[in-house]
């Protein structure tokens, strides 16, 4: 195959991979420039193109690769943290400030008193979760249904923050207080 018939079979083909496109990114511009690169991919490469096999299923091949990559790339910048900009806004609320050793410890005391006052159902599988534990290996260990294990560490989660509350930040409600102890 020349390549002006290479060409001219991937314009003519280049029409059906936009739908395609539009499924994987749905955003009408993403679409554009995955067919974009796409076809760009697909010329520079037109080489390893087997003439007699289905040049279609090769563009699309081309495409779904394309899209998985910037995907992933994507996925991959947004989940590094840039931890100059988050440790510029860390502790800096007055509640969370100490001025020295014996608040932290007082601190450090009352949790620890808080966990310790869970009962045994609850405090186990609170603390196998904040250890790093996953609800299925809780559940494994413990021989009690996954279901349980989450209500379980719900539950220990709410009382730890009732039994907290003088530490919440002044002016958070009790939503802002459970979003921060679930994360």
């Amino acid at each position: 195959m020349t390549s002006l018939e290479f060409t001219s079979q991937v314009q003519k083909i280049s029409l059906t991979l936009r739908p395609a496109a539009m499924n994987l990114t749905r955003d009408a511009d993403d679409a554009k420039d995955l067919v974009q690169e796409t076809l760009l991919k697909a010329l520079l490469n037109k080489d390893k193109f087997k003439a007699g096999t289905n040049l279609k299923a090769w563009l699309y091949t081309i495409m779904r690769n394309t899209f998985i990559n910037n995907y992933n790339k994507i996925t991959k910048r947004s989940s590094n943290i840039d931890s100059t900009e988050y440790f510029q806004y860390f502790n800096t609320d007055q509640n969370y400030i100490t001025y020295n050793g014996a608040t932290s410890d007082f601190v450090v005391r009352d949790i620890n008193e808080a966990i310790a006052g869970l009962g045994t159902d609850y405090r186990t599988p609170f603390m196998m979760y904040y250890i790093g534990y996953k609800y299925m290996e809780i559940a494994e260990k413990l021989q009690i249904p996954i279901g349980t294990v989450k209500n379980r560490i719900h539950i220990a989660r709410k009382e730890l923050k009732s039994a907290l509350q003088v530490y919440a930040p002044v002016g958070a409600s009790a939503a802002d207080t459970s979003d921060a102890l679930e994360d």
